[in-house]
């Protein structure tokens, strides 16, 4: 899920680089939402690996 994040993550610095500015704000916008969900899935995954002892 991180790795897709940092993907999109590149292809928006990239894409706003070269003057694409609707691109770049969607892939921004998606990599910000994949990363949010990598967060809680970390948080829980935390959580649950702690309350098995």
């Amino acid at each position: 899920m991180l790795y897709y994040a940092v993907i999109f993550f590149i292809v928006a610095i990239v894409a706003a680089v070269l003057g694409f500015g609707g691109i770049a704000a969607g892939a921004a916008s998606i990599a910000k939402i994949l990363f949010v969900v990598f967060l809680i899935l970390a948080v829980l995954s935390l959580v649950k690996g702690m309350s098995k002892k």
